[in-house]
């Protein structure tokens, strides 16, 4: 992913989120959210959820074979917010354990604190 790709290239990025096989795709979003953000633009946090909440969907699927590696472990470091940083590494977590109920509570509340700041 090349994060000095054009803002649009970036959302588009977000809204069908990629399917790499050597770590979590919502890493790839995340990275793309954070770098959308510092630029200020107004529509990476909608699209960032709708990415997140469609990965989690198909996670949810008994058929999905979307990797659980989680190859960057400290990019929750990234976020320039302590507590939505936390949230995301425990999402992972709970993504990388398979265990997507859980993982849909913090999905709930990463939501709300998104769309509150």
């Amino acid at each position: 992913m090349d994060l000095d790709a054009p803002s649009r290239d970036l959302l588009r990025l977000l809204r069908t989120p990629p399917e790499p096989h050597d770590r979590l795709p919502e890493s790839v979003c995340w990275r793309a959210f954070l770098e959308l953000r510092r630029r200020g633009e107004p529509q990476a946090t909608p699209h960032f959820l709708a990415g997140l909440k469609s990965l989690h969907r198909r996670r949810g699927m008994a058929a999905a074979t979307l990797p659980t590696i989680d190859a960057h472990p400290d990019e929750h470091k990234l976020a320039e917010d302590p507590y939505l940083g936390e949230l995301w590494r425990s999402y992972k977590r709970l993504l990388c354990a398979n265990r997507t109920g859980p993982a849909a509570q913090i999905l709930r509340e990463f939501e709300q604190q998104l769309t509150t700041s």
